[in-house]
């Protein structure tokens, strides 16, 4: 599910997700990713990417450059990974949100407020 808003500077595309869990097959995840891709670019200046990715991708050097130094996760699995391998080739910024709690992420514009996993934005 997506929603399309064009703005007068820039165009946004917000689009909500729920990813294959961690014990299915590759080619599944990257059909996921695959699809996100045919949606997104490069029609858009914003992308909004939000929820389940199934990631946890954890506080080791690599991920800084998606995740910064605020990864809930001490360790991470092939999701997470994968998101942020896709993030990094984007040029997308992960952030990570408890369950059950609210996230407010700071960018440029309106500010984003989120009930959910995980939050993908350029």
């Amino acid at each position: 599910m997506h929603i399309f808003l064009r703005g007068s500077w820039c165009n946004i595309i917000v689009l909500n997700v729920h990813a294959p869990s961690e014990e299915k097959s590759v080619d599944s995840k990257n059909s996921f990713y695959k699809e996100i891709e045919q949606v997104l670019f490069p029609k858009y200046h914003m992308k909004i990417i939000l929820g389940d990715f199934k990631a946890k991708a954890g506080r080791k050097n690599i991920f800084k450059p998606t995740t910064g130094n605020e990864s809930l996760q001490q360790d991470s699995n092939d999701n997470g990974v994968i998101i942020a391998n896709f993030a990094t080739s984007k040029n997308l910024v992960v952030k990570s949100a408890c369950s059950r709690t609210e996230t407010f992420v700071n960018t440029p514009g309106p500010l984003l407020m989120v009930r959910l996993t995980t939050i993908l934005f350029t």
